[in-house]
């Protein structure tokens, strides 16, 4: 093996692997053209370089895709053809990944899995057909690089919906260290020498203040109480290790809680709030002061509605709400999950008043949170009910004291991939066997959850699913997207550190 580039946090080119083998890229084009097509093409331009960010009052030198954070939003309808020119102006290789688009694979952006890296000062052509509809974000897949600036929305609309909304607002939540703490590679470089020492012994020991004696729910939706050292209770319904990196900051919409992105509107106004958790190492519990927050997405895909006070996104999971703005100005609030961090802030402004401190903590944070087993698809996108054609077992583990994390016992990029055939049914069972909670994201396909800990589940259509610790989660796909897909923890740190393996198509 080979690396690219100098320093830690690096793509490792393994030249025993062929990025794409020749005899699955006539499979991939047949799907592309088969693909149901708007006529339209959309061009956009992202230049991957260098910038200083205002991040609402402080200053910040970090990678970007423009002179803010997130980058611009791209807006597409489905059945467009997207044709995006990455040009790359920092010092090392990069790449683009479309996160939760079931796309062509060899526009994927997974260097040594679908396609060599972006060279400093080259550039590359992504040109794909957007499939579905949905909240979907890119960022790039080359080491630690998801820990800048350099991360955006993608917001495919359906023009035949019928949308109960009247504004669409996008709020995507990050972890910050860049410019204000450690740098991203140096963190990534002592968790390979030092390991789970990284993690505070007191991280998510405690709730976090006003969020004591919270009443909650499991992953199977079962009420839980009690408090047991990484185990999933009530007050920890992630555990009681929910990361490894401690952040001097988390934002909202590339905002500071200081100088707060305000989401302007007016009384009695219907808000569609997209929520992209951005974060690296961070999940995020979301409620907004003096509403509820009816759910109507699941990573892009619809699901019944359903009313709760908050809901918890895991690192790459998103969900669309509904919100009925009130009378005054009301705080968003993101506090990262089992963290003693400060909290991401932004408003909801519909009248005069005064601006809540940054500290401030709605009650809304200890309501009714929104649980897996609440989430059921509607119809029209819910996964057919049929046998598996092929059942695989991932196993989650952590080795040599978090130095490296592991699939099955390997550590990428020394994965045994997963096979499977066109037009197969296939389940995958994720087991954690590990003390902290994996939200684990696979490419190219949405998957319905079917299982956890062995329960039925309502089968929400997803691509990101947090799995808890000691506990199992069940998916199953339909394989209808040729080409070789990664799949691992979207804990930017532990994906690193080899909790990563391909799913790759037999032919």
């Amino acid at each position: 093996m080979a690396l690219v580039g100098a320093g830690t946090g690096l793509w490792i080119a393994d030249r025993s692997r062929d990025p794409q083998p020749r005899s699955l890229t006539g499979a991939i084009a047949t799907r592309e053209a088969a693909r149901s097509r708007s006529g339209r093409v959309v061009h956009r331009q992202l230049r991957a370089s260098p910038r200083t960010i205002d991040l609402g009052g402080q200053l910040v030198s970090t990678w970007a895709f423009a002179d803010q954070v997130p980058g611009s939003e791209i807006r597409v309808n489905v059945g467009d053809e997207l044709r995006v020119n990455l040009l790359n102006d920092l010092p090392r290789p990069t790449s683009v990944h479309w996160h939760g688009l079931a796309l062509r694979n060899d526009m994927d952006g997974v260097p040594s899995v679908t396609m060599a890296p972006v060279a400093a000062g080259d550039s590359f052509a992504y040109s794909f057909v957007v499939p579905d509809a949905g909240t979907y974000w890119f960022h790039p897949h080359v080491g630690v690089q998801l820990d800048t600036g350099l991360y955006a929305p993608l917001i495919v609309e359906d023009p035949d919906e019928d949308a109960p909304y009247e504004a669409d607002v996008t709020l995507v939540l990050d972890d910050w260290t860049d410019g204000l703490g450690d740098a991203p590679d140096d963190i990534l470089a002592r968790s390979r020498a030092d390991g789970m020492s990284l993690t505070s012994s007191t991280m998510g020991s405690e709730s976090p203040p006003g969020m004591e004696g919270m009443a909650g729910m499991d992953a199977s939706g079962a009420t839980t109480t009690g408090s047991t050292s990484g185990v999933v209770n009530a007050a920890q319904p992630l555990g009681s290790d929910t990361g490894d990196v401690s952040y001097p900051a988390h934002l909202i919409n590339g905002r500071l809680p200081s100088d707060p992105f305000v989401v302007s509107s007016r009384v009695g106004q219907r808000l569609r709030v997209r929520l992209i958790n951005a974060g690296a190492d961070t999940a995020y519990r979301v409620a907004i002061g003096g509403h509820r927050l009816t759910v109507t997405h699941s990573d892009g895909f619809p699901v019944e509605p359903v009313t709760v006070d908050a809901v918890m996104l895991g690192m790459g999971e998103r969900y669309d709400l509904l919100v009925e703005a009130g009378d005054g100005v009301f705080p968003i609030v993101a506090v990262a999950e089992g963290k003693d961090d400060p909290s991401a802030v932004a408003l909801l402004r519909t009248a005069s008043g005064s601006t809540p401190p940054p500290q401030v903590r709605p009650a809304e944070l200890t309501g009714r949170l929104l649980s897996y087993a609440d989430l059921q698809p509607t119809q029209a996108v819910m996964l057919r009910t049929d046998t598996p054609d092929r059942q695989m077992q991932v196993r989650l583990q952590m080795v040599d004291g978090g130095r490296a994390w592991t699939l099955n016992g390997r550590a990428y990029p020394d994965y045994a991939a997963l096979p499977v055939s066109q037009g197969e049914r296939v389940r995958l069972t994720l087991i954690n066997e590990t003390m902290m909670f994996h939200p684990m994201h696979l490419h190219g396909h949405t998957f319905a959850l079917s299982a956890v800990n062995g329960a039925a589940a309502r089968g929400p259509r997803k691509d990101t699913v947090n799995v808890l610790p000691m506990q199992s989660v069940s998916i199953d796909l339909d394989a209808d997207n040729p080409g070789q897909w990664l799949l691992h923890c979207h804990n930017a740190y532990h994906g690193e550190q080899g909790m990563m393996t391909v799913m790759s198509y037999e032919v």
